[in-house]
């Protein structure tokens, strides 16, 4: 199992970058708000472009935006191995998915829970990666939704069928705990279930 850690609930974000950089995380999982498309707003590119300067892992961008393509150009510039936006813009889906893939970078949609899987069929070629939510996206510490472990299987399902090598990434809720309902993914998405904890190895080693 692949580990992507998110700092959205890290009250100290730079030394808690470099904590990151000396553990197995596989990835820094980078969430990326606009106060439009969820509530929540994350700091701006010109700060978060500074990233390099506290970890040398690479990212794992999640757009949270209604527009990805004002974003799209400056998360491609930084050390970062896949940029995710939602479905459910519903707009220029495909036309942001190639711009993604222009950059040399992998391109990957996510899901809200509420959204059905029969949705990404027409983007499936293009995909690197699929993120299921399994909370309401837009801010951390959420319950995880178990109805998620069926989704995971669904996917697999489609995956198979439509011949893709995607990957399933799972976000929002993931601990020790929670993990048994995603044992059929490939990445898991964790936030304060790591940052919150003394000893963030421990925690990431717990959900592999």
């Amino acid at each position: 199992m692949l580990i992507s850690t998110s700092f959205l609930s890290s009250k100290n974000v730079p030394k808690d970058l470099q904590k990151l950089n000396d553990t197995s995380t596989d990835y820094i999982h980078v969430d990326i708000m606009d106060g439009k498309f969820v509530k929540g707003k994350t700091m701006p590119f010109k700060e978060m472009r500074y990233i390099y300067k506290y970890t040398s892992k690479r990212l794992d961008v999640h757009l949270m935006v209604l527009n990805p393509k004002k974003y799209i150009k400056d998360y491609a510039t930084l050390n970062t191995e896949y940029i995710t936006f939602h479905l459910e813009i519903e707009q220029d889906v495909m036309e942001n998915l190639n711009l993604i893939k222009s950059y040399g970078i992998k391109c990957g949609l996510s899901i809200k829970p509420d959204t059905k899987v029969s949705e990404l069929v027409p983007y499936l070629p293009l995909l690197d990666l699929i993120l299921i939510m399994s909370v309401e996206p837009g801010k951390g510490e959420q319950e995880f939704i178990k109805e998620t472990e069926d989704k995971i299987k669904e996917i697999k399902v489609l995956l198979k069928e439509y011949n893709s090598n995607a990957k399933i990434s799972v976000d929002g809720g993931v601990n020790h705990m929670t993990k048994k309902y995603c044992r059929e993914c490939d990445i898991l998405v964790a936030g304060s279930y790591i940052t919150n904890s003394e000893d963030f190895e421990e925690k990431i080693s717990s959900l592999r």
